[in-house]
């Protein structure tokens, strides 16, 4: 895994783990990301992850059949 440095504004008032799950649910919508990519970059389970992406917007649902009917195939 590659780390990478940020450095935001300090009136920017977020945490380093809701910066990890909206870059995760960013890159997971993206599909830039498997489920498990996702859910290991925000620090979470997989079933944390799931429950927690409505609250943060994003959808789980792939925009290809393709990985929908794998998804479903891996449940």
């Amino acid at each position: 895994m590659r780390t990478v440095s940020l450095t935001l504004p300090e009136n920017l008032e977020i945490s380093e783990p809701e910066l990890k799950i909206l870059l995760a649910g960013e890159l997971y919508e993206r599909e830039r990301l498997s489920l498990g990519q996702a859910a290991d970059l925000a620090g979470l389970s997989k079933r944390a992850f799931v429950e927690i992406m409505g609250m943060y917007g994003f959808s789980l649902f792939s925009k290809s059949e393709e990985d929908l009917l794998s998804d479903i195939a891996n449940a």
